[in-house]
């Protein structure tokens, strides 16, 4: 594996990271200011970071 292809993976997956993080902050947020909202905050969440895990896994297969 060469270096520039170790970098764009690691990229990868600390973008990744920091997206399904800010997903999760936001949704804890959201919940704490409706927990009556919680069922559907939850569902969007999910999605939300299951889209980008699998963008991410893209992203690692293209760079490899």
């Amino acid at each position: 594996m060469e270096i520039p292809v170790m970098v764009g993976a690691g990229l990868v997956v600390i973008g990744v990271g920091m997206g399904i993080g800010r997903i999760g902050g936001s949704a804890m947020e959201a919940i704490a200011r409706q927990p009556e909202a919680y069922g559907k905050i939850q569902t969007a969440m999910l999605i939300a970071a299951a889209l980008i895990e699998g963008i991410g896994f893209a992203a690692l297969f293209a760079v490899n």
